[in-house]
């Protein structure tokens, strides 16, 4: 055994070891000792993004998995952790736009690098089960089933309107157009109509919302609320404004209905307005002969359509000078365009309620319009300069100034109005979801491709299933001009599968949302080259835990509940569900530093580079550079960030330290699921205490050895030797609660504890005291070992655990002696008329009578009741004996 801790030496060892015997494989015929099947357990992280090198939040994040892994190991389950890379996207783009190297090379040269990483880090991985999204094994199962969606109609071509780069060619996500311009290229983006494929999520919105109120109790409450908020569930009526409004060829547009849906019907008669889409029929028609309008409705064209940005963007409009009839007063009511008005939620139209309405409240003071109050609450005075909150109240309110629906509260009107609108045949009640068809087709070449040719005479035409995988070209090299798929006449040739005339391949790829949605159930079915999955995705699915950060709480998981839905009405699985629990890890905070540059950009600074100033109370104030002392500012704790310069490399990290001062750290700065502090001296912490470990084990090494190899137990041991079992043995159980809820903060808090208690116990030269002893560190090692592996298993090793109980991978986990949590004696608090006065050792098996005498007998009993008589002796078991005189 090495005199002192040397980090490299016993990681390096313990990872040959581990490599040459292959000790991760999993299988799923594992059998307990006794030949019985074990039961098994999957946890698995959230795939990493290959973008180059690992950053702490991975670590953070696998530490977590690998700690329940290596655990729930020793405790006798089957326990798959796999790992696989989200490879396809626009970053492996990018990159190759300013290197000029192919995404592909880019992406497994990332791969290569960011696996050693983890490699080093100890993770207890099965690399068998290892998938690449941008592997043709993998993405050849997008592909088919994309194509079994579409012959059962799931999936579908449509033209809709996008967020088009007319820079970088492509279309945008909603989130990637940034005050109107792409994120990219900085270029204005444009609305185009664009055909693409899509996927009937909606068909499964009512059971995708049924199961997050019932069928995920496993899941943080945080996100089961935002799975329910983004499927939107709305139950109100959707209804028609009548108009006479001809196209150029005299026909009534849209019929001579303008539909609106509403949650608030009971708001009806409020109606001052009314606002379409810029998209809208009603818009265009209107601003064909108005120039102003034209080009009032192109510039809301301009920039992105979250929900987000609407809620932030200035409300703008401008009246058509059309009107439509309102249902049920008869009354001409105009209508504006509204950039506010989505045209792909509802029918691009919305009813102004502006009595009754903050953002129609905020419209109609700006234009002038009137504002009608239809809503009253008792005691409550309405005013339409300033908006109240009790304006919308539908708990408190009664219509007013509604004619036949007055005094309804909000439920009675509701049901009168679309009662009355129905028997008018102009609507009735309807429910609604926010969720919409996932859109997949991306104009992008980094992608899987999406398995249609375009034939002249037969139009799309699928890829017959024997000629998948369509294979992605991996040489070519974006360069921002557009999809270099589209210029690739090796991709684009080729024959119509029907008619067998020349065709064209679709260049669209798939949203790499398509690749997340059900990669961790090709962890199961590894190598299988003929079935998406197999038997052994029974066996291990639905997944036990799943691990990663609350950025993916809403769509990832959404897709990935609904892909499982698809393969389940498909026949591939058996289950609704795929995670069972879910545990969203916190992000790892770091300082911030910055000052503006002459050029008046912002240039950050890493921590290592300042010298902070602090106030009285130790709180940072103020900062300075380390080179010159100029000052910067101080901008608090953040997000660790390449562009921010606040991240910690872990590989300079573990090259320094070593991966468990690495794992350590991430595990005892906070709880799991909460934010993480970067904190320099914590990492120092860890380190030292790592080293006062080896220490320990390496000057108590004989003892230990002494206590495996003897003939005395354990339970034999007397005096110091029983406390401090007693001592470890209520530790271990602490440990077991801590393992079981995922407070592994704490269970590295209870394994200094337990050093403590093994450090400071004066112990006999007697065998049992050795044995006692044995044990005591036996615990110690494998409660820390799922934390920290290289270290303890080297220990393990060397103190001769290994030849005693088996290599610490699958040495049994310790079981809590309750019988060595009993103790000879209790120490009971002591009061005298109430007021603590000392305490009293009783022997654990003391009856009530002999406490009381040995109380009656105590001399600080005697010396506070200043020889008045006890009157009455109160005891409570366990805790205390109040004397009262």
């Amino acid at each position: 055994m090495q005199e002192r801790y040397n980090p490299s030496a016993v990681e390096a060892a313990a990872h040959e070891n581990w490599q040459a015997r292959d000790v991760y494989r999993v299988v799923e015929t594992a059998t307990a000792p006794d030949g019985t099947p074990k039961p098994k357990f999957y946890a698995c992280s959230m795939l990493p993004y290959p973008s180059g090198k690992l950053h702490m939040g991975h670590v953070r994040n696998y530490t977590i998995n690998d700690m329940m892994a290596r655990q729930l190991r020793m405790r006798g389950y089957n326990v798959l952790m796999p790992m696989g890379w989200d490879a396809f996207g626009m970053p492996a783009e990018n990159a190759a736009m300013k290197s000029g190297v192919p995404p592909a090379k880019w992406t497994y040269d990332n791969i290569a690098y960011m696996k050693k990483q983890m490699q080093a880090m100890g993770l207890a991985i099965d690399w068998s089960r290892e998938m690449c999204a941008c592997d043709p094994k993998y993405y050849k199962w997008n592909q088919w089933l994309f194509l079994k969606m579409l012959e059962k109609g799931i999936a579908y071509r449509k033209t809709q309107t996008v967020n088009w780069d007319p820079v970088d060619q492509t279309v945008l996500a909603n989130e990637q157009v940034i005050d109107g311009r792409g994120w990219r290229s900085g270029a204005p983006v444009e609305k185009r109509e664009i055909p693409g494929y899509y996927l009937r999520i909606t068909d499964y919105a009512q059971e995708l919302l049924e199961q997050v109120h019932d069928g995920l109790p496993g899941w943080p409450e945080r996100v089961r609320v935002m799975q329910e908020n983004w499927i939107g569930k709305s139950e109100g009526v959707r209804f028609a404004f009548t108009h006479d409004i001809r196209d150029d060829a005299g026909a009534l547009i849209q019929d001579g209905r303008m539909y609106v849906f509403t949650t608030r019907a009971d708001t009806i008669m409020g109606v001052t307005f009314c606002a379409v889409a810029p998209e809208h029929p009603l818009a265009a028609h209107a601003a064909a002969g108005n120039p102003a309008l034209a080009a009032f409705i192109e510039a809301c064209k301009q920039g992105g359509t979250t929900e987000a940005e609407l809620a932030t963007r200035e409300k703008e409009g401008m009246p058509t000078g059309l009107s439509v009839t309102h249902p049920l007063t008869g009354a001409a009511v105009q209508v504006w365009v509204g950039n506010y008005v989505l045209m792909s939620y509802g029918d691009g139209a919305v009813m102004g309620v502006p009595g009754h309405d903050e953002r129609d409240f905020a419209f109609a003071l700006k234009y002038g319009l009137p504002i009608q109050q239809v809503i009253d609450v008792e005691g409550q005075a309405y005013d339409t300069t300033a908006w109240q909150e009790w304006y919308a109240d539908k708990q408190r309110g009664r219509t007013v100034n509604s004619g036949k629906y007055d005094g309804l509260s909000t439920a009675q009107a509701v049901d009168a109005v679309a009662a009355d609108l129905a028997a008018q045949g102009l609507g009735e009640k309807q429910t609604t979801w926010r969720l919409r068809d996932w859109g997949i087709s991306r104009q992008r070449y980094w992608g899987t491709p999406i398995p249609i040719i375009h034939c002249p005479d037969c139009g799309p035409v699928p890829v017959p299933e024997q000629d998948l995988p369509v294979l992605l070209p991996e040489d070519l090299i974006p360069d921002g001009s557009g999809n270099p798929l589209a210029r690739s006449e090796a991709f684009l040739a080729c024959s119509c599968p029907r008619c067998g005339k020349a065709a064209r391949r679709e260049t669209d790829t798939m949203d790499t949302f398509v690749d997340s949605s059900w990669y961790f159930m090709r962890y199961t079915s590894p190598g299988n080259d003929t079935a998406m999955v197999d038997a052994r995705n029974d066996y291990w699915m639905p997944m036990d835990q799943y691990i990663g950060g609350i950025e993916h709480a809403v769509l990832h998981l959404l897709y990935a509940r609904f892909w499982t839905r698809v393969m389940r009405d498909l026949g591939l699985v058996n289950f609704d569900e795929p995670f069972t629990r879910l545990l969203c890890q916190g992000m790892v905070l770091n300082h911030i530093y910055s000052r503006k540059n002459a050029q008046g950009g912002v240039e950050y600074f890493w921590p290592e580079q300042v010298e902070n100033i602090v106030d009285a109370k130790g709180a940072i104030v103020g900062a300075r550079l380390r080179a010159d002392g100029s000052a910067v500012q101080y901008g608090g704790i953040g997000t660790m960030s390449k562009s921010k310069n606040n991240g910690v490399d872990p590989q300079s990290l573990i090259d320094s330290l070593g991966a468990d001062t690495a794992r350590l750290f991430v595990m005892f700065a906070s709880p799991p699921e909460q934010t993480l502090e970067w904190s320099d001296s914590g990492v120092e912490g860890a380190n030292r205490y790592l080293r006062k470990v080896w220490a320990f084990c390496l000057a108590r090494r004989e003892a230990v050895q002494a206590g495996l190899g003897g003939s005395a137990t354990a339970a034999q041991a007397a005096g110091a030797a029983k406390t401090l079992r007693r001592d470890i043995h209520t530790l271990l159980k602490q440990a077991d609660y801590d393992y079981q809820r995922m407070q592994y903060n704490t269970v590295v808090s209870t394994s200094m504890k337990m050093l403590n208690a093994i450090e400071s116990a004066v112990l006999d030269d007697s065998p049992a005291a050795a044995a006692a002893l044995a044990e005591c560190v036996g615990v110690l090692l494998r409660v820390l070992y799922p934390v920290v592996p290289h270290i303890t298993w080297q220990l393990w090793q060397d103190l001769g655990y290994a030849t005693a109980l088996g290599d610490l991978l699958d040495a049994p986990w310790p079981a809590v002696d309750e019988a060595a949590l009993v103790a000879d004696e209790i120490e009971l608090m002591l009061q005298v008329n109430g007021k603590l006065r000392g305490s009293l050792t009783v022997a654990s098996t003391s009856a009530k009578a002999e406490i009381e005498q040995q109380a009656a007998a105590h001399d600080a009993v005697t010396r506070f009741l200043e020889g008045r008589p006890v009157k009455r002796i109160i005891v409570v078991p366990g805790k205390l004996v109040n004397i009262v005189g």
